[in-house]
Formats: C-alpha cells, structure tokens, sequence
C-alpha cells in the first residue's frame, strides 16, 4: 500500500470521526471508527466501525450511522478535497469483542491456579 493511500486512509477516519463527535455528539458516543481502507483508485472504501454496547445497543447505533452515511459523506466532501471521494461500506468491526473475551479468559486463568510456593533455598556449599 502506497504512503499515499495510507494517509487518506488516516485522514478519512479521523475526519469521520470527528463529524460523529461535533454534529452527533449524544448519538455517536458508543461509536468508534476503528479503521478505513480505501482502495488505491479512490472509487471505494471500507470504513470499520466498534459499537460498546449489548447487542441490541450495537445494531440499533450500527443502523443509525448506515441511515447516517450520506450525510457524513457530503460532510467529509466539503473537508476533504480528492479527485475522487470512495462510496464508503460501513462494517461491524467485532475484533474488539474478541480481545475483551481473551482478556477475560485469561483473567479467569490467572485467578483459577493457586500463587506458586516460593522457590526453597538451595542445599549445598555455605559461604563464610
């Protein structure tokens, strides 16, 4: 990947980001733009979106950014100047569930075995 496109994709998301908080500020909390890949001919793009919540909380705000995805991207035209500004995909990143249940699995780990005994003093020469 260019270093071009890697700062588009930079810019995209924090552009994104950054309308989610000014202009949606009470809606938007949950949302997180996590990641945005944008492909090299700049027609099209994937921005990866983490939701904290239960379920039903992550589908209903992951509904409300689909509804809101026109608009988000009028905004990012008037702030971001390409030859070409992607259709955007929005997509349920859910790699963060994923962390959190490994995190909690080896949290429960960690707390099932009992603390190792300290280690006994060796036997053998005596130093004076």
């Amino acid at each position: 990947m260019s270093n071009r496109i890697v700062r588009i994709n930079e810019l995209v998301q924090r552009e994104i980001s950054d309308i989610l908080r000014r202009r949606h500020a009470s809606e938007a909390v949950a949302i997180t733009i996590a990641e945005v890949r944008v492909a090299p001919d700049l027609r099209e793009g994937r921005v990866f979106v983490a939701i904290v919540g239960d379920e039903a909380t992550v589908t209903d705000r992951f509904r409300w950014l689909q509804r809101r995805a026109p608009e988000i991207r009028e905004e990012l035209a008037k702030r971001i100047v390409l030859k070409f500004l992607p259709h955007f995909t929005y997509v349920l990143d859910k790699s963060a569930d994923k962390v959190a249940r490994v995190l909690s699995a080896l949290d429960e780990i960690e707390h099932a075995q009992p603390a190792e005994p300290p280690a006994a003093p060796e036997h053998g020469k005596i130093l004076s």
